[in-house]
């Protein structure tokens, strides 16, 4: 991805889905994106759609792995996703496995990535921003780290 700024605004979570299946469609494998925004903006429900776009048949069954850490689901693509909120440290982000989690067939999401961010310095990422933007409208901003 460039630097290139791509905003987009959700009014529903049916729309959130929609975007994340639309980008996880596009993704070939390698990626790592991570998911800024306060609790309640939308990431799990991105991320839903995310695994969709990648082919996980039962992207229902998606959700924020806060206690477990790190959920795995499988399709075209591998799907890790974690959520850094009750990480710890970095050494603590680090005993998760994240780079071996990344490779050429999966996909890496990191919820709450601004707090593990050191971790992943010279990761070529995408960072996703999600902001409330109204009672049921999220603004999504996507850029490259």
């Amino acid at each position: 991805m460039s630097d290139k700024i791509l905003e987009i605004l959700s009014d529903s979570v049916e729309r959130t889905i929609e975007i994340g299946k639309e980008l996880g469609r596009g993704f070939k494998g390698g990626e790592v994106v991570c998911l800024e925004g306060a609790l309640g903006s939308g990431k799990t429900h991105l991320v839903k759609g995310i695994a969709a776009g990648v082919g996980v048949d039962d992207y229902n069954s998606v959700n924020s792995p806060t206690f477990v850490l790190v959920n795995e689901y499988y399709g075209r693509l591998d799907v890790y996703h974690i959520d850094a909120y009750r990480i710890e440290s970095i050494s603590e982000f680090e005993m998760l496995g994240f780079n071996d989690f990344i490779g050429p067939g999966s996909v890496v999401l990191v919820e709450w990535a601004d707090k593990v961010a050191r971790a992943m310095d010279g990761v070529d990422c995408i960072k996703i921003e999600m902001q409330h933007a109204g009672q049921s409208k999220r603004l999504i901003r996507v850029t490259s780290c």
